[in-house]
């Protein structure tokens, strides 16, 4: 069987490497373990040049002209200045001051019209990159990048939320990649439930009892081995790793001076759980920030919410920079769509998918880039107008992957991204 890898990565290829050199010594050794063919060169290798993506995800509908294309002085813009930022000529809100010193590290898409104003079907396509099909479910953005980047000397799991009132369990979010790319709900900044070991089973107890499973699993894969097995004793290898590796999500172990640093909030111990957890190996982090549906009093919930939002996000991308990690790990700021230009009687803004903003840096895009321009009072998109595929694409292109690669699902190809679309060529690096 050929093994075609999403990437021509150095990873990719020691992983190849090892797999194919560990089929000759059985199945029974492949069903043993995640970490059965990582070599401490290989795992230190991966720690150095692996790929990560964070995505931010501001519920709700981020208004646009509150955050990163403002239109001060027109019947639309609304109370709050435009201020210059890192970047000669590139203006955002006077809402995100810290963040307007990070812009040299970060790029802005203005021109996104999805021409959809609906919440759940918003989401969808910002999170997948596609339009909603009947009868087919795609799976998200941070699930394809963990399949993409997928490797036997990532013990840790690939794909991560982090959401008040997380159970530890896995979300609905990988479609038919698998349960095993689905994200892992943290909830809020603790480390998963049920990853410390009971009091009444000492440590030897516990080898011994895996000891056996693994026999037992070996004599099993003899005679009767399965895909179901398989995935079945994957969960519970990671699930092992996650009690041995519980201290990575041990926000604890983080100096007090960064938790000061990113605020005593929610919003702030996910973004510094965020680095943590990067700075780890986990290939895709998702954290959220909510809520921006401002239906009513706009920019009062607006300068409450960046308020909260502005300081830790500029501080994560600092931190990425500072710590050489933004070469290799790509940040996304996205919400569903954006807020009307229009404001209404109540003075909020109400649902807006036909010229909106995201915002993105790190990995290989270029930094301090503008793609895209709406018009004066920002009611439509005047220049390289893009849809959710596009940014999808430039996702991928941006982490070192073939957006028009495929993966096969038995048997049958897979496109990594809607072929319909391409990547935004003037954000790639």
């Amino acid at each position: 069987m050929k093994c075609t890898y999403e990437c021509g990565s150095a990873e990719h290829t020691v992983a190849r490497r090892q797999f194919l050199g560990g089929l000759a010594a059985g199945a029974g050794m492949f069903i043993g373990g995640l970490d059965t063919f990582a070599t401490p060169a290989a795992v230190a290798q991966m720690t150095r040049d692996q790929k990560r993506l964070i995505i931010v995800r501001m519920h709700g509908g981020l208004s646009q002209l509150e955050s990163w294309d403002p239109k001060p002085n027109t019947d639309t813009g609304g109370p709050f200045r435009a201020i210059p930022t890192s970047v000669p000529g590139i203006h955002i809100s006077e809402l995100l001051p810290y963040t307007a010193k990070q812009m040299h590290h970060l790029a802005l898409v203005r021109g996104i019209n999805t021409k959809n104003d609906d919440h759940g079907k918003g989401t969808y396509m910002m999170l997948t990159g596609r339009h909603p099909t009947p009868g087919q479910t795609f799976p998200e953005l941070g699930a394809v990048v963990a399949r993409a980047m997928d490797n036997s000397a990532l013990t840790l799991p690939g794909h991560i939320n982090i959401a008040n009132g997380g159970s530890g369990g896995r979300n609905n979010d990988a479609a038919y990649l698998g349960p095993k790319y689905a994200s892992i709900s943290l909830g809020g900044a603790q480390p998963p439930a049920y990853t410390t070991r009971p009091a009444n089973l000492t440590e030897q107890t516990v080898q011994q009892q895996d000891e056996f499973r693994r026999k037992a699993n070996d004599r099993f894969a003899g005679r009767r081995r399965t895909a179901e097995t398989d995935a079945y004793v994957q969960s519970f290898e990671q699930a092992q790793e996650l009690v041995r590796q519980r201290d990575v999500f041990d926000l604890s172990k983080e100096p007090q001076k960064d938790h000061e640093r990113y605020g005593t909030h929610e919003f702030g111990k996910h973004c510094l759980l965020a680095r943590r957890l990067v700075e780890k190996g986990v290939t895709c982090v998702q954290v959220s920030h909510s809520n921006y549906d401002t239906h009513n009093e706009n920019f009062e919930f607006h300068f409450e919410q960046l308020g909260e939002f502005d300081r830790p996000f500029a501080t994560l991308v600092g931190d990425l920079a500072e710590r050489g990690l933004l070469q290799h790990t790509m940040i996304v700021v996205l919400s569903e769509f954006g807020r009307t230009p229009r404001i209404n009687q109540y003075y909020g803004r109400d649902h807006w998918g036909h010229a909106f903003s995201v915002c993105m840096g790190g990995a290989g895009l270029q930094r301090g880039a503008v793609v895209g321009k709406t018009n004066a009072n920002g009611t439509a998109v005047t220049e390289r107008q893009v849809d959710a595929g596009h940014l999808f694409h430039t996702y991928l292109r941006a982490l070192g992957l073939n957006s028009r690669h495929h993966f096969n699902i038995g048997g049958q190809k897979q496109p990594m991204a809607d072929p319909a679309f391409a990547a935004i060529d003037e954000l790639i690096a």
